[in-house]
């Protein structure tokens, strides 16, 4: 599997497997960056739920035993598109470290005065960790040029999947980038997994009025871009569920 993931190149590669043991709509899932195995992907869980749907023709809802425990998925149908959402395992939100903190930002070249005092830095986890730091401006969002081999130390240390870096636009609508050094990845245009640690940050902070759906913009500045919705329920002790859906890539 990792040599596939290797070849194919992709952020991460999802591989599906049906297990009788599990029952007739659960299967076992795995995810593969180009290096390494990631404990849970959340757009490749919805890229594969819906070619599931779409291969077997049917609609409805699955769970699929993930190494970070069982993820609900729901597939439906909407103007000749399928759709696809995913609920998380419960999430938890942390403190960071200052001197993490400290590394991270010298990576990224950004300062502590350019984040958003509104928004601040925590470790958030539906399914593995992310750094969540929120820029003050679209246009620090915008200027993304870092250490990948710092950043991709500290977080290897660290543990953390990606560093979860957003804009806030309105109340409800962010706009993310995600660094992916640990995958070999400069930069994840769609991050599901962290998507669904970032409502989980919102509703622990209490950073918006739950329940909500929360827009997040993502891959607008690498020529690709996708939009996930995001359910923040009230309190955070319930998994964070996301939706979108799949685009097709030939070739």
């Amino acid at each position: 599997m990792q040599q596939i993931a290797a070849e194919v190149g992709f952020s991460e590669t999802a591989f599906l497997t049906s297990d009788e043991g599990l029952g007739e709509r659960r299967f076992r899932i795995r995810y593969f960056s180009p290096v390494a195995e990631v404990a849970f992907c959340g757009h490749a869980t919805i890229a594969t739920v819906v070619a599931l749907a779409e291969q077997r023709g049917e609609t409805g809802d699955l769970r699929l035993a993930t190494s970070v425990g069982e993820v609900k998925v729901e597939t439906w149908q909407e103007n000749d598109r399928i759709f696809a959402s995913l609920t998380s395992v419960a999430p938890v939100v942390r403190e960071v470290d200052e001197a993490d903190l400290d590394s991270a930002l010298t990576a990224l070249g950004w300062d502590a005065a350019e984040l958003d005092p509104k928004l601040p830095p925590r470790i958030a986890n539906a399914g593995n960790d992310h750094l969540v730091l929120a820029a003050s401006s679209r246009a620090r969002l915008a200027d993304l040029d870092y250490d990948m081999q710092a950043l991709g130390d500290l977080m290897a240390r660290r543990d953390w999947t990606t560093v979860h870096l957003v804009w806030r636009e309105t109340e409800t609508v962010f706009h993310a980038r995600d660094p992916f050094p640990p995958g070999g990845v400069v930069e994840d245009p769609a991050t599901g997994a962290a998507a669904a640690a970032f409502g989980a940050y919102l509703g622990s902070l209490e950073l918006v009025m739950s329940p909500v759906r929360v827009t997040i913009h993502q891959g607008h500045d690498m020529g690709r871009p996708s939009r996930l919705l995001v359910d923040v329920p009230p309190g955070n002790r319930s998994g964070i569920k996301v939706s979108g859906t799949a685009t097709p890539i030939s070739g």
